[in-house]
């Protein structure tokens, strides 16, 4: 099963909190207009918060899981039903109807794409679905900060939630180790509900993920036509500089790209 669709009835309550780069989403928004595509954009957190603010949004995942949540949440909104589209695919290759002046791969999305190959293939297939001047924005981890840790098999507690569904108490640990050397991350997220009679139901997933370095993604975007034209290392806009958290990159057509 995909790890989404294994973990989807958890998502939005682990993630409840995660609004922070949301202002940044609306800022650029108010730059370039709509419409907008969110690439991996899962239970529709970031593109609700755009829609409402009154951008028409397409989305593309791969989790039918998470894009059922996505639709669920959507008929509560009924003021949002034509601003929003989802579509189920691989944003490798899914033909994307129409042009977007703005195109958004958030939170760690671009680290689903698990070889230098496929980031590559997204970014030049996304280079295609571009508007006219348009953008696209990549939001990474700080891949020097994250290789900076030693690995050391614990288990480490991430959070606890209440699952709205079942009103169970969740406690979210995860285990991981790094592989330096092809840059990729093993990750196993495990999910101990506490049901009735506090008996407990363990969810394992795991998943992985490949960090990308600054100068890596600037060569990526190079090849793949694109340009960086800012780059932050917080949400708050602040520089990318030495122990920020985050890579954030703004990008745009290289001219001679543009049709």
């Amino acid at each position: 099963m995909d790890f989404y669709d294994t973990i989807a009835r958890y998502y939005d309550a682990e993630n409840e909190d995660m609004t922070d780069d949301l202002e940044l989403y609306s800022r650029f928004a108010e730059q370039t207009g709509g419409p907008i595509l969110d690439v991996g954009c899962g239970t529709g957190r970031v593109m609700l918060h755009l829609a409402s603010e009154g951008y028409p949004v397409a989305g593309i995942d791969t989790s039918k899981a998470m894009l059922e949540r996505a639709r669920r949440k959507l008929k509560n909104r009924v003021d949002l039903h034509d601003l929003v589209t989802f579509y189920e695919g691989d944003a490798l290759s899914y033909a994307l109807p129409g042009k977007y002046p703005l195109i958004l791969i958030p939170y760690n999305g671009l680290m689903h794409f698990r070889s230098p190959g496929e980031q590559q293939t997204l970014l030049c297939h996304l280079a295609s679905a571009l508007a006219d001047d348009g953008l696209l924005i990549v939001d990474l981890p700080n891949a020097g900060e994250a290789f900076a840790t030693l690995d050391d098999g614990a288990v480490t507690l991430e959070r606890s939630f209440i699952e709205p569904e079942s009103g169970h108490f969740v406690m979210q640990q995860s285990v991981s180790t790094l592989n330096r050397t092809e840059q990729l991350q093993y990750v196993t997220w495990i999910y101990d509900e506490i049901g009735a009679n506090n008996v407990v139901q363990r969810t394992v997933a795991p998943i992985t993920l490949r960090y990308v370095f600054p100068a890596e993604l600037d060569l990526l975007l190079q090849v793949t036509g694109w340009q960086r034209v800012q780059r932050f290392g917080a949400y708050d806009r602040s520089p990318f500089e030495e122990g920020c958290p985050r890579l954030i990159v703004v990008a745009r057509r290289r001219a001679e790209q543009n049709p």
